[in-house]
């Protein structure tokens, strides 16, 4: 909702939404943090950005221009033997203006996907249509109206990025919607911490590989039109900050998420960083999601230590509930959810440890690793896994090759029990983003 983000999820204070910084499986990973690609924290779904406040440049101007040039190539084999594969390229180009009157600024982004090597029988991966197709997309075009200094209205097709209404770019487009949304930033004075809120109604979602909108409820899995409503509040002083955020679609879901973290100093150069989350999913209405009541929830835990170039991180989770826990669109923002699986089928726990490095050999070199360890969950014929996963990325930070982002990705899960074989997932992505 709640962002402000032109076509990228993610985005830092004072970077403008034609100059993305993200998150995702085609792009740069900020090597201080673990937060998996294609997700979206509480404190990132209402950020602000700082150049709107200082902007004052006629709009024509201040108008930015975005290309982002991508290939992609994933092969996944799964459980029961078949796989997934295909290798393509495509990516977007993007417009946002300045704001005319210093008030209204429009934004507008195609994206396109086309096969390079595309089996017939290998169809699934994501990266292109059903039946391995090719598309092209208008994907946002929308206004956006500064209200006053602090408060902006966002209406149209766009990116948004929030723990469960999010881009999930995490192949060749991202989700875009078609929404109305109000944000909004309070400095409380000095001292005092800052408040940002939102609140939209999401009437439709362009999913990854798709080239048109449909309805957020026939997203979910119902055969109604139903839209999503939200609202948010997220309280930020220092390294602490806290938050939550509804998600309301009726006769179909209640989705929400509550999340907080802080730091603690453990000498001049260590910080432990603490976060936790709670989310709560639960039917609705007339219940024409799965036909009766259900409920889900899952809490996490997490602890990362930053030790020069590199971090630590642990996490935990548990679902309980009758019910899988669902993101229906977006990527699963829970702390054990990584390259495979999400780790929240209903009655299953998880514990991750993770490794990353960004060694001082290369600019903008950087890897992790890391396992997550389930249990079995509390359904007949489910079983427990394990994951590991493996990242190496490359992205100059300056120079000629400033935009430029090469990533390959490798994971691995291993089912105990059943007649399976471990699912694997290889992905190769170069990623180019250039704005003038």
């Amino acid at each position: 909702m709640l962002d402000g983000a032109g076509t990228a999820s993610g985005q830092q204070p004072g970077v403008t939404a034609a100059t993305p910084v993200t998150r995702t499986d085609a792009s740069a990973e900020v090597p201080m943090s673990s937060t998996e690609q294609g997700q979206t924290t509480l404190d990132e779904a209402f950020e602000w950005r700082v150049w709107r406040l200082e902007e004052r440049e006629e709009a024509l101007k201040a108008t930015k221009l975005t290309f982002n040039l991508r290939t992609y190539y994933l092969d996944r084999n799964k459980f029961d033997g078949s796989g997934n594969e295909a290798w393509t390229v495509g990516g977007s180009a993007g417009l946002k203006t300045g704001y005319f009157l210093d008030h209204v600024a429009f934004g507008l982004t195609g994206y396109t996907a086309q096969p390079l090597c595309a089996p017939d029988n290998k169809d699934g991966t994501l990266l292109l249509g059903p039946g391995q197709a090719g598309y092209t997309v208008l994907g946002e075009l929308y206004t956006d109206i500064r209200i006053m200094d602090g408060i902006n209205l966002y209406a149209g097709r766009k990116e948004f990025n929030t723990p469960f209404i999010n881009g999930n770019d995490t192949r060749m487009t991202p989700n875009t919607f078609e929404a109305v949304v109000l944000q909004g930033r309070t400095d409380l004075g000095e001292g005092c911490g800052t408040l940002k809120y939102g609140a939209g109604y999401f009437d439709q979602i362009k999913e990854r590989n798709a080239d048109d909108f449909v309805s957020m409820a026939i997203a979910a899995g119902a055969k109604v039109e139903r839209g999503v409503f939200t609202t948010g509040v997220l309280y930020q002083q220092g390294d602490f900050s806290i938050g939550a955020i509804d998600y309301y679609c009726a006769d179909i879901i209640n989705i929400g998420y509550i999340e907080a973290k802080m730091e603690f100093p453990l000498g001049n150069d260590w910080k432990l960083r603490l976060a936790a989350q709670f989310i709560d999913q639960r039917s609705v209405g007339d219940n024409l999601l799965q036909g009766g009541d259900f409920s889900a929830r899952q809490y996490g835990f997490k602890a990362e230590v930053p030790v020069g170039k590199a971090l630590f991180t642990a996490a935990y989770t548990g679902a309980m509930g009758d019910t899988n826990m669902q993101s229906p669109w977006s990527g699963y923002p829970g702390y054990t959810s990584v390259q495979i699986q999400n780790f929240n089928r209903h009655g299953e726990n998880a514990f991750m440890l993770r490794a990353s490095y960004a060694p001082l050999c290369l600019d903008g070199l950087s890897a992790y690793a890391l396992g997550v360890f389930g249990t079995t969950p509390d359904q007949a014929n489910q079983y427990r896994q394990d994951e590991y996963d493996l990242n190496l990325q490359w992205a100059p930070p300056k120079g000629v090759l400033k935009g430029l982002a090469l990533r390959l990705r490798y994971g691995i899960v291993e089912q105990h029990g059943g007649d399976v074989v471990n699912s694997t997932d290889f992905r190769v992505i170069c990623n180019y983003t250039y704005t003038f």
